[in-house]
């Protein structure tokens, strides 16, 4: 073959690559804005997707949201859904078409006399042996963006991210069955508690849950604190007081007609659970977060070079949890990497992959991720994505 023929045909190659990677890169979409009421006030932690699709993500704490899609999606319909709104359908070119990028959800009114509901017990009751039926009870993979920051004395020293791939039965029993953690990245470690964890804390997550983990209604007194609605459905929302601890809560929003758990909230280590319904009308996680606060015990020695007052210091850990998928076909279950070994999230030995969390679709970042981001920059002096790539080797 001569050098120009050679020459041609390596130009022509670089074409087609060129073109192929061009065609690709504009097949992709993303979809993004905020989600607000009728008073223009963000409504946070709002559920969108494309249900038949399995397809989502949610709202930050300000109402903002961002969701990569392909040219594929343009004809389906987004579903955007929160607790005492009315769910709103949308198609996503419409959305895309749309000169201000705000999706408007209209507040549900619902007013439940006591005579229209049962004891609130009762609803507690029958709502926990409900779970199953309610809930996608058969083997799934959930694809999940859970993190976690270590703040010590008032700032943010250490912040993990997980691209966690899970098989789950749902709530209908104790425990996740299988956990990869298939994408990870953390920060520079500047903590000086630097208190480990001796499980990762995504199993936490299960180990916290009064549904998977049962209770007993004798413990807490139950009272009815209102009545709110989802996706066309009243609910109730019920709140047990514990007997004897009587600071310890659980917070139900229980369906009127299907005793569906459509949130939960717990004053145990200030833990928030928010379900959604899949395309069979089966809920499904779609966000957790939980902030505890304890007090660690630093030496005499750190106290001193840190210019502390005292060797207790409060210390937070904050966890958020988003699921951004859900598989049900067995077939595509894609687990391959089993964690087997029990230790802190920040120990495992995952490498660290730029382009996935430069293409990963999450919702913008929480008030709470933005001040983690700033104290860990300030500690260092360099940007986080800096930190990530000397880091995680």
């Amino acid at each position: 073959m001569t050098y120009l023929k050679q020459t041609f045909l390596k130009t022509v190659l670089l074409v087609l690559v060129f073109t192929a990677s061009s065609y690709g890169q504009k097949k992709d979409i993303t979809v993004e804005g905020f989600v607000k009421d009728e008073f223009d006030i963000s409504v946070p932690y709002a559920a969108i997707g494309i249900p038949s699709k399995y397809i989502g993500t949610s709202s930050n704490d300000d109402g903002g949201f961002s969701l990569k899609l392909s040219k594929e999606h343009l004809l389906d319909t987004l579903e955007v859904s929160s607790i005492g709104f009315k769910t709103l359908k949308i198609k996503v070119q419409d959305y895309l078409q749309q000169k201000e990028k705000v999706l408007l959800l209209i507040e549900e009114n619902v007013s439940l006399s006591e005579v229209e509901i049962l004891k609130p017990a009762t609803y507690v009751k029958n709502a926990v042996k409900k779970v199953r039926k309610n809930t996608l009870s058969s083997k799934h993979q959930i694809n999940m963006i859970y993190r976690r920051s270590s703040v010590e004395n008032g700032k943010t020293r250490f912040m993990v991210e997980h691209y966690l791939k899970i098989l789950d039965y749902g709530p209908s029993v104790p425990s996740f069955d299988e956990i990869e953690i298939a994408e990870q990245r953390k920060s520079a470690d500047y903590r000086f508690v630097n208190q480990k964890q001796p499980v990762h804390t995504v199993i936490v997550m299960t180990q916290i849950d009064p549904i998977r983990q049962g209770f007993s209604l004798k413990d807490y007194k139950w009272s009815k604190t209102g009545d709110t609605s989802y996706d066309g459905e009243d609910l109730v929302i019920i709140e047990g007081r514990n007997k004897i601890k009587k600071k310890d809560f659980i917070r139900l929003y229980i369906g009127i007609d299907t005793y569906g758990i459509y949130k939960m909230e717990l004053s145990r280590l200030n833990a928030l659970f928010l379900y959604k319904k899949d395309i069979n009308g089966k809920l499904v996680l779609s966000y957790h977060k939980r902030d505890p606060f304890f007090h660690g015990i630093i030496s005499e020695q750190k106290r001193k070079r840190l210019n502390l007052k005292t060797t207790k210091v409060k210390c937070a850990y904050r966890h958020e949890a988003i699921v951004l998928s859900i598989e049900s076909n067995k077939k595509k279950f894609d687990i391959k990497n089993v964690i087997s070994e029990r230790k802190d999230a920040g120990d495992y030995g995952v490498k660290y992959n730029p382009v996935f969390w430069d293409t990963v679709s999450l919702p913008p970042e929480t008030a709470f991720y933005k001040k983690s981001v700033k104290d860990l920059e300030s500690i260092y002096g360099v940007p986080l994505k800096v930190q990530f790539s000397a880091v995680n080797k």
